[in-house]
């Protein structure tokens, strides 16, 4: 087994979450700030991160409307996976339904008793964790 990436992409931070070995937890990494829209500015930090833990799949969470449609954000993500897999060999890149992802990190990080100040610094890293750990449950 190996590590997969959990990515939440926003209009300025991209949260980012790891697997451990066995592809069973997701932990946070980081959140990876940018210039609103300047996703691109993001992904050299990928390539490092996927090349440093040999990671060769992401899950890319992709927002929907609470109806199944496929917003502008959502494609933003579409868009993003297409960058992601020109620019890093050997990746595979999977788009996972993101509904609710960042409402179920706040929740856990407010019963958690986290300063709303803390909060908004790690909620893009925590909804990665969401989206990763999602996707390693039904695996």
């Amino acid at each position: 087994m190996e590590k997969i990436m959990g990515l939440d992409l926003g209009s300025k931070t991209l949260g980012i979450a790891i697997s451990d070995a066995l592809g069973m937890i997701a932990h946070g990494v980081e959140t990876f700030r940018f210039a609103e829209n300047q996703d691109s500015l993001s992904i050299p930090r990928v390539k490092e991160l996927c090349a440093q833990e040999g990671i060769k799949k992401i899950v890319l969470g992709l927002p929907k409307h609470m109806n199944g449609d496929v917003g502008i954000r959502g494609e933003v993500s579409i868009k993003y996976k297409e960058k992601l897999e020109k620019n890093i060999e050997g990746i595979e890149v999977i788009l996972a339904d993101e509904r609710l992802t960042t409402k179920v990190a706040e929740n856990a990080l407010i019963f958690a008793d986290v300063s709303r100040k803390k909060r908004k610094k790690v909620i893009d890293k925590m909804a990665a964790v969401t989206i990763l750990q999602s996707y390693l449950d039904s695996h």
